[in-house]
């Protein structure tokens, strides 16, 4: 199916004209993915959001789909098996965009993530993963004797390490994956859009909400909606209060930092778990992004967990972070990997449901949680990535009911934009990011060569990504595309820093910039980076480490 084109101007107009049976606020990942459940159940639907597609949380997770073999361990075995039914959609919905990774559980002799004490209760639950619904991928957990477990990460220290078990689970690029849906959303009819605020809402004679105050940066306009559904992740609470007039306070953001190193620091086949130690939790260590000839271009390790009491727009990577994480990696493996290895950092907030007794933010339920206000606002908050599309359901379900509609869910085996196979000679990179629409990025490259070339040197996206990210994406700042519609900045940001201007003067043809918007641009860039910089020499004594 094909809708109309994925433009920011042509969606600002339907906006502002039509009447819809759902406005969504919100598009993180559970935005898009109410947008889309409404859409294809036949509603008319808008979405709007503050900034850009997934520029919140939703870009800045683990990018892993998976059931959570902790949230096992915690005794919630109705999380784990919805967690792992909806991968098994996922892989079979977007397949371009999520794929099976497999994961090493080292046991150690001593100070492992797993002593060879519990490796046999872990083998037990392992084979309850698996049951719960871990065998639908096609693979089973399995152990490694120490050298079968040395070849899939050969840094780990030979003196400690006895076995290991491989299980399995996914990974997504999670913006990609956010930025799909909506444009999948979009197929099936719904208008959609960036950069535009809610700042009001708009009621009926009954004093229910009937629609929106947007600001779209153009000036203001008025979505109106039958039923509005808010989908803002760690803003929840702030648009309950454009509802209700008064500060809410049902969230607990907990931060997750990951750190980007260069795979041959760590040399992990395979996703690794490793000890933190002194602490409960363990970390992942995933390589990134395969290289045709084998290995990969970096690794990522991530995540912590930490209450996080600091402003929602933009939570840093700081000293306290790097030192916890490059601490872990430090004590478990041979190599020594310094601030100065790390290439990319990014930090995202968990919108974690408050609940009356509760310690770490670890211990809190990934569980999501749907209300309605008195005047009909609905909110959907809480949950993770990998549930998204469930969420999404619930919240449909509720304003179906609410709009006195009969409609079922048809996302369930609904296949994303690109799920087809792309042709057969299109290497793996533009593949596993645009699927069958990768022909169309290849086209750009056949009118104009130079578009073939690297966009960032040392990576591996080109130049016609980023243009395809304007005209088909709605990429509409530098930063949109180095962050979110590639992953450059999360990958090297030296060498964003350094190509910037260069892609600045790229996108300027495309979206009308002049001198003066472009060293605009360049600067907000440069200025997000100095941001990091400057967070990462600084301990924030209001982060308090959850304990």
């Amino acid at each position: 199916m094909s809708g109309p084109p994925f433009e920011r101007a042509a969606m600002l107009e339907r906006l502002e004209q039509e009447t819809f049976d759902l406005l969504v606020i919100g598009g993180g990942i559970t935005g898009v993915g109410v947008t889309l459940d409404a859409a294809t159940r036949g509603l008319s639907v808008a979405l709007v959001e503050r900034d850009d597609f997934a520029s919140g949380t939703s870009s800045k997770s683990s990018k892993l789909v998976h059931g959570g073999l902790r949230y096992l361990q915690q005794g919630d075995v109705r999380l784990v098996y919805q967690a792992l039914r909806e991968r098994q959609r996922l892989l079979r919905n977007a397949p371009h965009l999520v794929s099976v990774l497999p994961f090493l559980i080292p046991v150690l002799t001593k100070d492992g993530p797993v002593s060879k004490k519990i490796a046999k209760a872990l083998r037990s639950a392992l084979w309850m993963y698996d049951l719960t619904g871990g065998l639908r991928i096609g693979k089973r957990h399995r152990r490694l004797d120490a050298r079968q477990a040395l070849a899939r990460c050969p840094t780990m220290p030979t003196e400690k390490l006895s076995s290991g078990f491989v299980y399995y689970d996914a990974s997504a690029d999670d913006a990609r994956l956010t930025l799909t849906i909506a444009r999948t959303a979009a197929d099936h009819g719904a208008a959609v859009a960036n950069r535009c605020d809610v700042v009001g809402f708009t009621r009926g004679g009954d004093g229910r909400i009937d629609g929106a105050r947007v600001d779209t940066g153009a000036g203001e306009i008025t979505v109106r909606a039958s039923t509005v559904v808010a989908a803002t992740g760690v803003w929840a609470d702030e648009v309950r209060s454009l509802d209700e007039g008064s500060d809410a306070d049902t969230l607990r953001p907990a931060k997750g930092v990951h750190v980007t190193v260069p795979w041959d620091l760590v040399r992990n086949e395979i996703a690794v778990i490793i000890s933190v130690p002194g602490d409960k939790r363990s970390l992942f260590l995933v390589p990134w992004i395969e290289r045709p000839g084998g290995g990969f271009d970096h690794c990522y390790i991530g995540t912590t967990d930490t209450d996080y009491v600091d402003g929602l727009d933009r939570p840093q990577t700081n000293d306290d972070d790097l030192d916890y994480v490059l601490g872990a990696v430090n004590h478990s493996l041979t190599t020594t990997i310094t601030r100065d290895d790390v290439t990319g950092v990014w930090a995202g907030l968990r919108p974690l449901v408050k609940q009356a007794a509760s310690g770490r933010t670890a211990d809190l339920s990934r569980r999501h949680s749907i209300s309605t206000s008195d005047s009909g606002l609905i909110t959907v908050t809480g949950g993770k990535l990998t549930t998204y599309r469930e969420m999404a359901e619930d919240a449909v379900d509720l304003v179906v009911a609410t709009l006195g509609r009969r409609a079922r869910c048809r996302t369930r085996r609904l296949r994303l934009v690109g799920a087809a196979a792309p042709p057969p000679t299109v290497d793996r990179h533009l593949a596993r990011r645009y699927g069958s629409e990768a022909p169309r990025v290849l086209d750009l490259c056949d009118a104009d060569p130079s578009l073939a070339d690297p966009l960032v040197p040392g990576l591996r996206y080109v130049r016609a990504e980023a243009v395809f990210a304007v005209r088909h994406e709605m990429a509409t700042t530098l930063i949109d595309v180095l962050t979110r519609r590639t992953r450059a900045h999360l990958q090297d940001r030296g060498a964003c820093l350094a190509s910037a201007p260069a892609i600045a003067e790229l996108l300027a043809p495309e979206l009308g910039w002049d001198d003066a918007e472009i060293a605009r641009q360049v600067d907000t860039y440069l200025a997000l980076c100095d941001a990091e910089l400057e967070a990462a020499i600084r301990t924030d004594p209001r982060h308090a480490e959850a304990t």
